[in-house]
């Protein structure tokens, strides 16, 4: 089976380097400056496993989507549409289509503009690009994804890279539970510059990340969601098996980038309006971040 990764950055490129790692055929599309590097020395995965160079085709062209079975989509939410435009005149009829994005409803949006499935992967890993073509791994890396004709073919590509990949009946759930972890997190990451390691445990941070899960479950609920286990303890959990981690959010306010907070806090801030539900903690911090993006001239609307 053939895998092409669309939006090869520090999520794309630890899915699609595992799987070439276990000799599957991969090709990465993303940004010059990684695919360059990888090109030339293979695409350096350190890992909290190991740390290799692993050897991958890599192009900058959507080109590469041709002839793949499985394709993972993972660009930012806020490129979803154009990754449609650029991913249409190169896919298989029998492509099976991923989406390891943040957000909610990106394989929703994916779907509506190709007019074919697209499937939802939740993505629970902590990884960074550390330098070009260079991937930084800080902790787990398993996928939950719902059942599809092609679920079982998932689940087993993907058990050979040594990848668990859970097929759940509350998929919506799972992306909500994900939606959750990233809206506590990611904010107070981006305004602070620290790890999750770090925030949690600052003085009245427990109280707001309590603020913030109330809000998304209020939301969830007024949309018929069930959000399985308990959220506030996997909450918690996140600055233990990601304590190093800075959010992607982190990462784009810091370099002068668009972040996907209008797909985090901010779709929580939509939805709950949509629905009646206030969402002040979460509104608060949404304006935070798009402040912060204001100060960046490439970040404007």
């Amino acid at each position: 089976m053939k895998t092409a990764v669309l939006g090869a950055g520090a999520v794309g490129c630890y899915y699609g380097g595992m799987l070439a790692r276990a000799r599957r055929e991969v090709v990465l599309i993303g940004r010059p400056q990684h695919v360059e590097a990888i090109k030339r020395d293979g695409l350096y995965m350190d890992t909290q496993n190991f740390q290799e160079h692993v050897r991958v085709a890599a192009t900058i062209e959507a080109a590469g989507l041709v002839g793949a079975r499985m394709v993972l989509c993972c660009v930012k939410s806020t490129d979803t549409l154009q990754a449609a435009v650029e991913m249409a005149p190169h896919l298989a009829d029998d492509a099976i289509l991923l989406s390891l994005q943040n957000g909610y409803d990106n394989a929703e949006r994916l779907q509506a503009a190709l007019g074919r499935p697209v499937h939802a992967a939740v993505v629970y890993v902590a990884t960074e690009m550390a330098g070009p073509g260079h991937l930084r791994h800080h902790g787990r890396g398993e996928l939950v994804i719902g059942p599809f004709a092609g679920s079982a073919e998932v689940v087993a590509e993907f058990a050979v890279a040594g990848v668990p990949v859970q097929v759940s009946d509350n998929v919506a759930g799972a992306l909500w539970a994900k939606l959750i972890i990233n809206c506590a997190y990611n904010a107070l990451s981006a305004i602070t510059q620290l790890p999750y390691g770090r925030i949690a445990p600052g003085e009245g941070i427990a109280g707001v990340m309590a603020d913030i899960v109330a809000e998304c479950l209020a939301v969830a609920q007024a949309d018929g969601v069930v959000v399985p286990g308990d959220i506030h303890a996997a909450v918690a959990g996140i600055a233990r098996s990601m304590a190093t981690q800075k959010s992607s959010t982190a990462h784009d306010v810091a370099r002068g980038k668009r972040s996907e907070i209008d797909h985090l806090n901010g779709y929580v801030l939509r939805r709950g309006e949509a629905l009646g539900i206030a969402t002040p903690v979460n509104r608060v911090l949404h304006a935070l971040v798009r402040l912060l993006e204001a100060r960046a001239p490439d970040c404007g609307r």
